[in-house]
């Protein structure tokens, strides 16, 4: 329960700023619940988690995180739907696609309960759906700038290897670099699905098909770890021009010896870290950032590689 100064000092502050925001004060026993689209085979997804044990330490709150096994998203929205049922201070939640999604999460906002868009989806989407706000990455955004940069390169063509294709975030990842470059996407994005060897073998029919490619693109350690050992293996590692969305062990190692020039760093870690700060905050004392948060677009290359290698796959 608020001290009787806390309330004092909460009213001023609000007659002071137009920053600051009313909220129904949940006392100080506050729990959230992070729903991602990750199934539990992405192991990219544990920089997340410790992102939300990091800051319900911190905060003193409960976070849970919660996922659909297989990354089904009618699971993930039941998933949603559950969460909002247990009667949580607020949900955490990735939008990974607004038709399957969106139902759910208007339905937990309605209830009264505060929810913030991170990962994927977009800030209109968050705003559509009544979230609070959104923290992430704007992904065709950081797609453009990735092509923009491979077009300095001398690139102009090249492979998408989407893994995660059922995600409007995905593509727009792959539709940015062809934006960039100046070239229609076209059949340069493949649906590699996410089984390692079926990415691997996918990768290499296409390259074989396909030999005058320039570049190759994947959007994460999903698919990048597979491709790096396809290049291996056709011997085109360290030859082709190769550029990643993420970061992770493998994809870190590959930046050291040259394998992949630069990687693009959306920083997980702030995604689900942020979040839980801010509805703590907003919960306490009513406070709320005017704006969205740009997680990312951040390009890191072998030379810049000191404490990206330290935390891979841990905060970065």
């Amino acid at each position: 329960m608020k001290s009787t100064m806390k309330k004092l000092m909460l009213t001023a502050a609000v007659i002071a700023s137009p920053m600051l925001v009313s909220a129904e004060s949940h006392g100080d026993d506050l729990s959230y619940i992070l729903v991602s689209h990750a199934p539990d085979s992405d192991s990219w997804w544990n920089t997340v988690k410790n992102g939300i044990a990091l800051a319900g330490e911190q905060m003193g709150v409960n976070v849970e995180y919660r996922n659909p096994p297989t990354g089904d998203l009618a699971d993930m929205a039941r998933i949603i739907e559950q969460a909002a049922a247990s009667n949580p201070d607020g949900i955490i939640t990735t939008l990974a696609d607004f038709d399957v999604l969106s139902g759910p999460i208007r339905a937990a906002v309605d209830q009264g309960i505060d929810v913030i868009i991170m990962n994927s989806g977009s800030p209109a989407q968050a705003a559509e759906v009544g979230a609070l706000m959104y923290v992430g990455q704007p992904e065709y955004d950081a797609g453009l700038a990735a092509g923009q940069r491979a077009a300095r390169d001398g690139v102009g063509s090249f492979l998408c290897v989407n893994h995660y294709i059922s995600s409007p975030s995905s593509t727009e990842r792959c539709q940015g670099f062809a934006d960039g470059l100046g070239v229609d996407l076209g059949n340069q994005m493949i649906d590699s699905g996410q089984d390692p060897s079926e990415i691997k073998n996918r990768v290499l029919a296409y390259l074989s098909a396909n030999p005058e490619t320039d570049a190759i693109l994947t959007l994460g350690p999903t698919s990048a770890d597979p491709t790096i050992l396809a290049l291996e293996e056709n011997g085109m590692a360290g030859d082709i021009y190769f550029g990643t969305f993420d970061l992770g062990e493998e994809i870190v190692k590959a930046l050291k010896s040259g394998v992949i020039n630069w990687g693009i760093d959306q920083q997980p870690f702030l995604q689900a870290y942020l979040p839980v700060v801010v509805l703590t905050n907003y919960d306490r004392y009513g406070v709320l950032p005017g704006n969205n948060i740009n997680s990312g677009p951040g390009f890191v290359t072998a030379d810049a590689l000191t404490k990206v290698e330290e935390f891979a796959g841990e905060y970065r």
